[in-house]
Formats: C-alpha cells, structure tokens, sequence
C-alpha cells in the first residue's frame, strides 16, 4: 500500500531482500521501540518537503499548473468559440463541451493501465503531452483568419477556411487535448504522491492538497486572463497561449527526470486481475490465493478486493460531477445573459470561474494549515468519505441558487426588456442584473471542490495498491468523465420531454432552464441518501489489512520468548520495486 503505516513496515521485517527471516528469540520490547521511530519521522515531516524531494514536488506541482492552465483556457470559452466561429446553436455547444470534458476523463483508465502495465508513470506523463501539444497546434489553426495573409481572390472573395475545415480542425485538435490530458491526469497526481510517501500519509495529504491548489492557480489565470484575450482580442492568441504554456510543463517536467522516484512495472494489470476474479469460480478470494492451491500472491489478490471496494464509492461521485459540468454549460448560458460591464470594462463571460477558483485557493491553505491540524488535535479528523459527503450537499445548494437566480434574471429582462451585449461577434439579450450575481453559485461549487475532488484524489490514492495506482487514479478520474456525459444526457432527456413547453430551448431566455436546475439539485440529494448507506457500510484497506495481517504472537520455548509468526505471502511484491531515474 502506498500509504505509510508503522504497523505494516516494522523494521523487524526488512531485509535487502524483502523477506527476512526472524530469530527464534526476538523480544516483545524490541519491535514496539522500533515500530514507534516512524511516527516520529512522521511528525517530524509531515508536510514539509525538503532538499531533493521539495525540488522534485515543485517541478511536478509547476508542471501540473501549466498543464491545467493549458485545459482550461480551452475549455474557458469552448462553448462561445463554438457558436460565434463555428456557427453551432447554444444547446449544442454545451453539449459538445460536455462531451469533450467527459471523454477528457474517461481517457485517464487507458493512461493508468499503461502506465501501470508497460510505459511506466513518468513515460506515460511525457508521451501524452507530446500528444497533447498536437491538439494544441491545430486550435490556432481553426481560429486564425486566413483572409488577413492572402486576401481576396479576383472576384473579391476572401481566401479563407470554410466552416466545415475549420470545425474539422477543431474537432481533431480536441480529439488530441483530450487523449494527452487523460494520459497525464490518471498519473501526475499518485506520481507526485509517490515522490512523498516515505514521509507519511500526512505529507501524502498535504502534497494532495497543494497539488489542487496549484490545479486552480493555472484555472484561475486561464478563467481570468486567457479568457478575456479570448473574448476580446483573438481566439488565435488566446489559443496560442495554452501551446506556449504545455510547451514550458514539459520542459519543467523533464529538467528533474534524474531525480524521481520511479516504480517498475511488471505486465498487464487487467489480465492479472481478471485472472484472480476467474481464480475464485464464485467461491470466495480465498481460492485464488496461492497458499490455498491458487496462482496469485495474497497482495495481488488484496489488490483485485480493494479495487472492487471502492467501486460503488466512485459510482456515487458520479452524480457529483454532473453537477459539476454545470460550469461550462448552462451556468455559462446563465453568463452570456446577463450584464457583463464593470464601468467600462467589457468583463469575459467565464469570468466567473475565476470566483469557483478563489474560494479554492483560499480554503485549501486554511484548511491544510489549521481546520484539519486542528480536528486532529481533538481527534476529530473527518474521514475521506465524510468529505465527499460534505463537497455533495454544497455542490446541490449550488445548482439552486442558480435556478432561484434564473428566475430573478427572466423576471426582470421580462419587466425591463434587458438589454443587447456583443461577446465575440454574438448579439445576447441579456438582462441588467450584473453577472457578478452568479458568485455565490460558482463560489459553492468551488468549496464542493475542497471536500469532494480532493478528497476523492487522496481516497482514489490511499485505497489503491501501488501496483494498480494509475488504474485506481484513473478510475476515479472516470467517474468525472461519465458526470459529464451524465450531465449531457440529462439536458438531451429534458429537452426530448419538454418540447411543448421546452426547459431548455436554444435560446434560454425563452424555456425554463430554473426547472432544469432543481431537477439536478434534487438528483443530486437522492444521490446523496445513497452515498450516505455505502460509506457506512464502507471498511478501509487500512483497517482490513490490519484486521487480515496483523502479527500474531506466539511462544516458542518455556521461558516464554516469543517470535513473530509472519504471512508468508505477505512481502511478495507481485509487480513492483522502487527504482530511480
């Protein structure tokens, strides 16, 4: 298990080989004394990342900002690129972005299986940015005006792109950000995490949040800056930009190849755990084990069982990021139809995420640096679980506060007949409410975020055995992509049973889209009941693996001496060894 655990590495048990056997006469004093001098180096670094490790976190963490500040300047205007350059209705951009940000997220399973399989995690994270900058070259590409280098033909036609190539562009360039950014998504995170886990599962946790952190300083310099660019300037610039900055992550990633901790990787993970599911034929784990007749050690086959547990876990996320995508679809819909003017100051429509952003950047440090240090004080320490539960009930009150907020927004364009707003060559009637309204919506998401997207990363890693780490990863970075095509579905379904009186017509202020956010607010709280039975019905592998392999005493003379009776299967590594680049 990545995670450290005093109990589990007893410096009783090492040895240069990895199953060191034990004297006949080992006291009972000896083990406890020494069991006790990892905790202390645990509090003694429990977040503090030093010499060659802090240099090796902080490349990996400016790398994960740059990356994240690529993704989200695509995805900041997606939705307004595709209805003013490509001519696409409104309701059909939203789900195109829904789509590109769900298959974003289902990608991350492929990545982690061949990172975990073949490729390892740092080859993995460094072939899919090369992937991913071909995606990057060909958005510039669709966005750039041609007519401006070659003017008009004869008749006076511009030479330029129809349409049609344009969107061909488009689409094949997404294809490519979208098969680069899973790859890197499903192995960035546990592979910075493995830079710190001899330090302690409290510097896996600090590490984690820090690594959300620096997620949303890239998001908020893309809502904010790359954005207005967007809107306001140039697309080709504000496409451009993203290029430049995948451009400098890999360089930074690169720089400290010498210095990462790497694990190796030993075949394919799927055909070793479908082998160990056909290994029990309906009978219990117990048969695959190799003790009881079975082919598998017993940590490939407690690998297999922890990975099956949190499966309903990550079900029940699911609902969490549909909510989520509510974003970059309809809160962004919400966005273009209200008043975007500060003074004279033409504000992006996505600015607002730079709000979902802030309230992160601020909560995560108080969080990390005083709310948790002092529940842990009281041993009050919420678990994993708990916080989900907690970033659901925020992200519900988010989607009803946007459609309280829908129904002050069309009350008043009805009574003032609102006003008309250009945002990149688009007419919007937009009311006079300011867009600024939307803050506590985006805010709530923000603070969902803190609990259930960080928490469920740490859960995804600490559930995981090292082994399978960038399939776990994956897996539940899965759970985002299916939200977001669960988000789509639920829009299409809406839009098919409401045609006589649509919800969710083309143009918004026309349909009823306050019904639409209550309908996903109550989805959501249903999904919550639910969640609340599995997580506590839910066991750790911590509190399994210490229920199943805990050292039982026994005597083995008359004057009582005793030794440690050890699991013979309990050090073989089926897959991995630390190694270094």
């Amino acid at each position: 298990m990545a995670q450290f655990d005093p109990d589990e590495r007893n410096p009783l048990l090492s040895g240069s080989g990895g199953n060191q056997c034990l004297s006949s006469r080992v006291t009972l004093q000896e083990p406890l004394d020494n069991m006790a001098k990892p905790e202390m180096g645990i509090k003694e670094n429990k977040s503090a990342f030093r010499g060659k490790t802090g240099l090796v976190v902080v490349c990996i963490l400016m790398t994960e900002l740059c990356e994240r500040l690529t993704y989200y300047s695509v995805v900041a205007n997606l939705v307004l690129f595709c209805t003013s350059k490509l001519d696409i209705p409104s309701s059909d951009a939203a789900n195109i972005s829904l789509i590109f940000s769900g298959t974003v997220y289902l990608i991350p399973v492929i990545g982690g299986y061949i990172s975990d399989s073949y490729a390892g995690k740092y080859n993995t994270i460094l072939g899919s940015g090369l992937i991913y900058l071909l995606g990057l070259f060909l958005l510039p590409a669709a966005a750039i005006d041609y007519s401006d280098w070659f003017g008009r033909d004869d008749e006076g036609v511009k030479y330029d792109l129809s349409i049609e190539t344009r969107k061909a562009y488009f689409f094949l360039g997404l294809t490519f950000v979208a098969i680069g950014t899973g790859g890197i998504k499903a192995n960035v995170g546990p592979y910075g995490a493995q830079q710190v886990t001899d330090l302690g599962p409290e510097a896996v946790q600090s590490f984690f949040n820090w690594f959300y952190w620096f997620i949303n300083a890239g998001s908020l310099v893309a809502y904010s800056g790359v954005a207005y660019i967007q809107q306001n300037i140039s697309f080709t610039i504000g496409f451009v930009i993203p290029l430049a900055s995948m451009i400098v992550a890999l360089i930074i990633f690169v720089a400290a190849r010498n210095l990462y901790v790497n694990t190796a990787v030993g075949g394919s993970i799927f055909s070793k755990a479908f082998g160990v599911c056909c290994a029990t034929k309906c009978k219990g784990f117990k048969k695959a084990r190799i003790q009881n007749g079975g082919p598998y050690s017993n940590e490939m086959v407690d690998g297999v069982i922890s990975v099956l547990r949190v499966l309903p876990v990550f079900l029940m996320i699911i609902m969490y990021w549909a909510v989520y995508s509510q974003m970059q679809s309809t809160f962004f819909l919400q966005s273009e139809r209200m008043d975007v003017m500060v003074g004279d100051v033409k504000m992006p429509a996505a600015v607002l995420n730079i709000f979902n952003t802030v309230i992160i950047l601020i909560l995560i440090p108080i969080i990390d640096r005083v709310i948790y240090p002092l529940l842990a004080k009281y041993g009050r320490s919420p678990s994993h679980l708990q916080r989900i539960g907690l970033g659901m009930i925020l992200a519900a009150l988010s989607v009803v506060v946007a459609g309280v907020l829908e129904i002050y927004r069309k009350q008043e364009l009805s009574e003032s007949g609102g006003i008309m707003q250009e945002l990149a060559g688009d007419q919007f009637n937009a009311s006079t409410l300011s867009v600024f309204l939307q803050v506590p919506e985006f805010a709530l998401v923000g603070a969902s975020e803190v609990f259930a997207s960080i928490s469920g990363l740490e859960f995804a890693y600490s559930e995981a055995p090292d082994f399978m780490q960038g399939l776990v990863m994956g897996l539940f970075l899965m759970t985002s992509g299916i939200g977001n095509y669960v988000s789509s579905l639920i829009l299409v379904i809406v839009k098919a049973a409401s045609t006589s009186d649509p919800w969710f017509p083309d143009e918004i202020n026309e349909g009823k889209a306050e019904y639409l956010f209550f309908l996903i607010g109550g989805l959501m709280v249903v999904n919550f009941l639910i969640f609340i039975i599995i997580a506590k019905a839910y066991k750790t592998r911590a509190s399994e693996q210490s229920k199943n392999e805990k050292p039982e005493l026994i005597d083995t003379d008359p004057n009582m001496d005793r030794k440690l009776k050890i699991d013979p299967g309990y050090h073989d590594n089926p897959l991995a060894t630390d190694t270094r680049m």
